[in-house]
């Protein structure tokens, strides 16, 4: 299968500290991979390095065959899907121009055919399309997050603590819908959570880390079943 993002003994220093302490790692397309650990412990910095927004301060970060200290990085960033906690939309936008914003920065624009479409995908009415963000409740919100990164059909989606600022009901729902959307589309998944029910749940493996070291990288079975040490545990109870 094919590899999509690589760490290459890449690690992220400020002086003598490390964000993330040297990382090997290959991520293979259509793979949901969940990074876990506490606040501060190195999971965005992670993510970070792979849309650019961080370069490693040694080894190298692929993506789709490319170094990210030597790309056109606003070009990576286009082809890479961003979800964060609290959707971060924008407020005098519409839900239809929210969801067009990245494909208009290259001068794209979404037919009302293909924003019905991503409406369906993420389980929204069509009839939201006109409405602003304030008027929607947050799980619409996040639904509206998500379709916005997938607007560009993008091989890979980045989400930082997506369902992070929502209900416990409204997040089981969110789950839910990212698993079928996986499921149906494919996309390569990184998904960043302080929440390890979560990751063991959506997950085909599962990257513990903890002060920017790796604890575990497993499938989530085998985490449940063999945690390799004791932070890994306390996880888990």
């Amino acid at each position: 299968m094919e590899t999509v993002i690589q760490f290459q003994n890449a690690c992220k220093q400020y002086g003598e500290v490390y964000a993330l302490q040297p990382l090997t790692l290959d991520i293979a397309q259509g793979e949901f991979l969940s990074v876990v650990g506490s606040s501060g412990g190195g999971k965005t910095t992670l993510l970070k390095l792979v849309n650019g927004l961080l370069l490693p301060t040694s080894g190298k970060v692929l993506v789709m065959g490319q170094d990210t200290a030597q790309v056109d990085l606003i070009q990576l960033r286009r082809q890479i899907g961003y979800v964060i906690q609290g959707a971060a939309l924008f407020p005098h936008l519409s839900v239809a121009d929210n969801i067009s914003y990245v494909p208009g920065l290259s001068g794209q624009k979404l037919s009302q055919q293909r924003l019905e479409e991503l409406m369906k995908l993420v389980d929204l009415p069509a009839d939201l399309l006109h409405r602003y963000p304030i008027s929607l409740s947050g799980g619409q919100q996040q639904r509206v997050g998500i379709a916005r990164a997938l607007a560009s059909q993008p091989r890979i989606m980045l989400m930082d603590e997506p369902f992070g600022a929502v209900d416990e009901i409204t997040r089981t729902v969110l789950q839910d819908s990212i698993q079928q959307l996986h499921q149906q589309l494919q996309t390569t998944i990184l998904f960043v959570t302080h929440n390890i029910r979560e990751a063991l749940r959506l997950s085909d493996r599962v990257l513990i880390i903890n002060h920017g070291q790796v604890q575990q990288l497993d499938t989530p079975e085998n985490i449940q079943a063999h945690p390799a040490n004791e932070y890994v545990e306390r996880l888990l109870r």
